[in-house]
């Protein structure tokens, strides 16, 4: 029989198994966090949905024991496959006293939790960029074999920080992977009203550094992409600059309301290509997901965000005399 094409990328398929799970996973809690909003019990949510494949399918291909990962704001897939739980993630939905990212201080999506190397994100887009740069200079430095890894959308390719940071991580060639995640909006703004040229990942050329555009659908395609970055990055070839396609197919955000800048039957179609659905088919075609195996799956994952949430809707909110901490000196 011939090879599965996860086997010619050397995954197993209890490794394709755990980045269909991570997925789901994603997208479940997602869910889960668009009803517990709209049920007023937290106050704000900024999806990952369309974007989970690329995310699980990159982090899967870095090393989740030595490398660093600066997330962007939709990067439920990338922190889950890094370490992050769900309990974890519900209690940052909850902004309670527990959430690992900030003490509940900070909205959803601003990941960071040290000991799964997971740096903190600003609020200001992009700023992580330049940070990720900072990781990639401390490995160089100290001649150590880690890569930062850092994404962002493609709003933030237009954005200083991106070019400043890309360019000197190019001059020094440092070990840096800096993914674009390519989901069309800027929040109402579409692609074509972003940038000229027709792939972020064109702008590579201007720094003398590999660039790709890959299907952000395809988990294996993006999977690829990072591993042979990371290869390159560790050997002292330099930096990449990936670009993964896919499509937004929630609003920007609990607050925002797509409907004034796109049409219902564009999400339709976006819909067609949604990875959890198309990726699960491979892993049918390959016998690897069966229909008792995607129910267990399911009923498990459900049972995990079930005791995630109802842990973080009990668990405390912050002391209110704590609100200083972490921002003026102390004694």
């Amino acid at each position: 029989m011939a090879e599965q094409r996860h086997e010619q990328l050397g995954l197993s398929n209890e490794d394709v198994f755990e980045m269909y799970e991570q997925m789901l996973l994603a997208r479940m809690i997602d869910e889960r966090m668009w009803l517990l909003n709209r049920a007023g019990k937290i106050p704000f949510v900024i999806s990952c949905q369309g974007q989970e494949a690329a995310q699980v399918g990159a982090a899967m291909a870095l090393n989740r024991e030595k490398d660093y990962v600066l997330p962007y704001y939709r990067d439920m897939g990338v922190v889950l496959t890094f370490g992050m739980t769900a309990k974890e993630l519900m209690l940052s939905g909850f902004a309670k006293a527990e959430d690992p990212n900030s003490g509940g201080r900070q909205m959803p999506g601003h990941f960071g939790q040290k000991k799964n190397r997971i740096v903190t994100g600003s609020s200001p887009v992009t700023t992580q960029v330049p940070h990720a740069v900072g990781f990639g200079l401390a490995a160089k430095v100290k001649n150590q074999d880690f890569v930062s890894f850092t994404t962002f959308g493609e709003g933030s390719s237009n954005q200083g920080d991106f070019h400043e940071g890309i360019n000197f991580a190019s001059v020094h060639d440092l070990p840096c992977i800096f993914m674009c995640e390519n989901n069309k909006y800027a929040i109402s703004v579409p692609y074509d009203k972003q940038l000229r040229c027709e792939k972020v990942s064109d702008r590579a050329i201007g720094y003398g550094i590999h660039g790709e555009t890959v299907d952000g659908n395809d988990p294996l395609a993006v999977y690829e992409a990072v591993k042979n970055a990371r290869e390159r990055a560790v050997r002292g070839d330099g930096p990449s600059l990936i670009e993964t396609i896919s499509y937004r197919l929630t609003p920007h955000s609990s607050d925002d309301d797509d409907s004034v800048y796109r049409e219902r039957s564009e999400v339709e179609e976006a819909k067609k290509l949604d990875a959890i659905f198309t990726f699960g088919d491979y892993l049918r075609d390959a016998g690897i997901l069966t229909e008792e195996k995607e129910k267990e799956l399911k009923d498990r994952l459900r049972k995990v965000i079930d005791e995630a949430t109802d842990y973080a809707e009990k668990a405390p909110y912050a002391d209110a005399k704590t609100a200083y901490d972490h921002v003026y000196g102390g004694e």
